[in-house]
């Protein structure tokens, strides 16, 4: 082993130190000191340094930010301080209301006014003035260890200024800019794009290689003093402004935009202050959170059963903007239908850059007067999907066009149809339609369906383009000396899709059936299907009396499953399908029978699990899982920033529970 002299160990030391107040001053205090090129010729002389001198490793060392060893799993973290969530108001009314409430048992309430950041609540814990663990919220008492994913965000210091023992709370987010860049490498590979910032951040905090989350460029912001010692001397804090300035001392970047006010009218102009700044921000925030800022008048207030008496958070209205409807396109779904989408001048909403929008068929159109060039409002419905609201009709011009649906397919040329049975519907009947085939194709891969990671739009088009595949059936003969010298393409990544294409093989009946893209038959349907008839054999046969004996199948659902089946060519799919290997049996029954005869609904993000996680439990309970809320839904599961579904589940009356609930349900 090579001796360490005095001097290396000193000039470790050196580097450490002034890398971390470099950090600190770039990540936390945005005032950067020296170049980019500086800092990096710093922390490669210190990497350089590490790697030759093992034992020198130091948990808190700045080169731990490029992330360390992949894990098998997250392991659950049980918090010493509650991680609660805050009760919802949705309007000044409601919030005058609380502000009542607490004066009537305060007398004159001082409150802290700040952001309320759209990301993922973490817990931070040190011991000494050295980070130990961080752990996600989960359902407020128990979450996941996250350490080594939160160890690469470089707004949180590994070491504090001083050696204190303590527990924040913070909310994980990624900036604007991040997301942009990375939504634009992904577009560009044929990857799926991420919704928003809040779902990316989720996603990337929750990978189990830590070099991933590392190159996703998360941030924090430190917004609450859970316990433990704040000051040297052991003194407490009195109010959480204070404990905020002491968190800022130490290294934490904390909240800005905040205020202190004392009446309902001060929070609401510094609430609308705050929305006024919205678009400017690096970040998202989704409303703004009103809390006391006296320590002790939260005592005297005391706490609810899920959420303090002494805080609520406002929530911003769904964001809407003007922009102008600059064109039409006419796209060709995978079952022929022609969907017309609003190309518009780019406008930022709801955590994105907007530039299209569905505008599902002539029909909507025409009700709602939309034309060519016009000025009109959109939104995201349940702030993903983005949809225009309407037009603003007194800045028309006179220069605006109205719109004609094509007569002809604009993808192969054939003539369209309009279809009875689906209103407005134009449909391309055309069976050989280079659209609905990569569309097809595309919808067989997908994630619900086959599961076939890193079959993107891209390759698909790829691969039809090379006459390497015709239909579905062809993705089973690759090989990967067939597309390794595609362009985007490499005998790696040529390899790792055969190798997700021959393990999707293995997914089973339900899949397959949702795969082959039956109109009328998503997820739910899909399963019902496979567990009625248990082989695909059996299905192909079926009849229209026998499928609408199926609960919540109906006449123009049967028809869709008997006329699919009519076609030789579909049959012939299927049989080539099974001969290539394809598991064309259902897979097994439920382990149990708690949940048999409910129906869930699941929307917002989870704490600890994804929703397909959720599903599966549900489903392996003997449970059902369906797409959309009606009067026979048992249960909506809401996660945070659920949407429409939870609203619709609240107008009908059905039950709401979060994802504790539910595992009670299925302990």
């Amino acid at each position: 082993m090579k001796k360490i002299s005095a001097e290396i160990i000193e000039k470790v030391n050196k580097l450490r130190q002034e890398l971390t107040y470099h950090s600190e001053r770039y990540y936390v205090y945005d005032s950067p000191e020296i170049s980019d090129y500086e800092y990096d010729m710093m922390y490669a002389e210190l990497l350089k340094l590490e790697t030759e001198y093992p034992e020198l490793y130091d948990a808190t060392s700045p080169t731990v930010r490029v992330g360390g060893r992949a894990l098998d799993k997250f392991e659950k973290h049980t918090h010493a301080f509650r991680m609660d969530s805050l009760s919802d108001v949705f309007s000044f009314e409601e919030l005058e209301d609380f502000h009542a409430r607490v004066e009537d048992k305060i007398g004159a309430p001082e409150y802290s006014v700040e952001p309320k950041i759209d990301g993922l609540s973490v817990s931070l814990i040190y011991e000494n003035g050295v980070f130990v663990k961080g752990a996600t919220r989960g359902d407020g008492v128990v979450g996941e260890d996250v350490t080594e994913n939160l160890r690469t965000v470089y707004s949180i210091p590994l070491k504090l200024s001083e050696p204190l023992s303590l527990t924040v709370r913070g909310e994980v987010y990624m900036p604007r800019a991040t997301f942009e860049k990375i939504n634009a490498e992904r577009e560009a590979a044929g990857q799926a794009l991420m919704a928003n910032p809040r779902n990316a951040a989720a996603g990337s905090l929750r990978q189990l290689d830590s070099k991933i989350t590392a190159k996703r460029r998360l941030d924090i912001f430190v917004f609450n003093f859970q316990g433990g010692e704040l000051y040297a001397d052991g003194h407490a804090p009195l109010t959480h402004t204070e404990t905020l300035n002491r968190l800022s001392e130490l290294g934490f970047k904390v909240l800005e935009l905040r205020t202190v006010a004392s009446t309902a009218t001060d929070i609401i102009e510094h609430i609308k202050l705050i929305g006024s700044k919205r678009d400017d921000l690096a970040y998202d925030i989704d409303g703004v959170v009103v809390k006391l800022d006296k320590l002790s008048d939260r005592e005297t207030m005391g706490e609810g059963t899920n959420t303090p008496k002494w805080a609520v958070a406002y929530k911003f209205p769904p964001e809407e903007k003007q922009t102008v409807l600059e064109d039409i396109t006419v796209a060709v779904g995978r079952t022929g239908v022609l969907t017309p989408t609003a190309m518009l001048f780019p406008v930022r909403l709801a955590g994105t850059t907007v530039s299209r929008a569905t505008l599902h068929n002539l029909d909507f159109i025409n009700s709602r007067d939309i034309m060519l060039g016009d000025t009109v409002v959109v939104r995201k419905a349940g702030d993903i999907i983005p949809e225009v609201v309407g037009v603003v009709k007194e800045k028309r011009t006179g220069a605006e066009r109205r719109f004609y649906m094509p007569t002809t397919c604009p993808s192969c040329g054939e003539p369209i149809f309009y279809d009875a049975d689906e209103g407005a519907a134009a449909r391309c009947t055309n069976s050989a339609c280079p659209a609905q085939l990569s569309r097809s194709i595309e919808h067989f891969a997908s994630k619900g369906a086959m599961n076939i990671d890193g079959l993107g739009p891209q390759i698909v088009e790829l691969l039809l383009a090379n006459k390497l595949i015709f239909d579905v059936s062809d993705l089973y003969t690759l090989k990967a000396e067939d597309i390794a010298s595609l362009e985007r393409m490499g005998e790696k990544s040529a390899k790792n899709l055969i190798s997700a294409i021959e393990s999707s093989k293995s997914a089973g009946l339900e899949r397959l059936v949702y795969a082959l893209g039956i109109r009328n038959i998503g997820e739910v349907a899909a399963t019902a299907l496979a567990a009625r008839y248990k082989t695909l054999d059996a299905l192909i046969g079926a009849t229209k009396e026998e499928l609408c004996s199926i609960e919540d199948f109906g006449e123009i659902t049967a028809d869709c499953v008997v006329n699919f089946f009519s076609h030789e060519q579909n049959v012939e799919l299927c049989r080539k399908l099974k001969d290539l290997g394809l598991v064309t049996e259902a897979v097994a029954a439920p382990a149990g029978d708690k949940l048999a005869g409910l129906t869930f609904v699941l929307t917002g993000t989870l704490p600890t699990m994804s929703r397909d996680e959720a599903s599966a439990l549900i489903k392996a309970a003997g449970g059902k899982v369906s797409g959309s809320v009606s009067s026979k839904t048992s249960y909506v599961v809401a996660g945070d920033a659920a949407g429409s579904k939870l609203t619709k589940a609240q107008s009908l009356g059905v039950a709401v529970i979060d994802e504790e609930q539910l595992l009670d349900m299925l302990a």
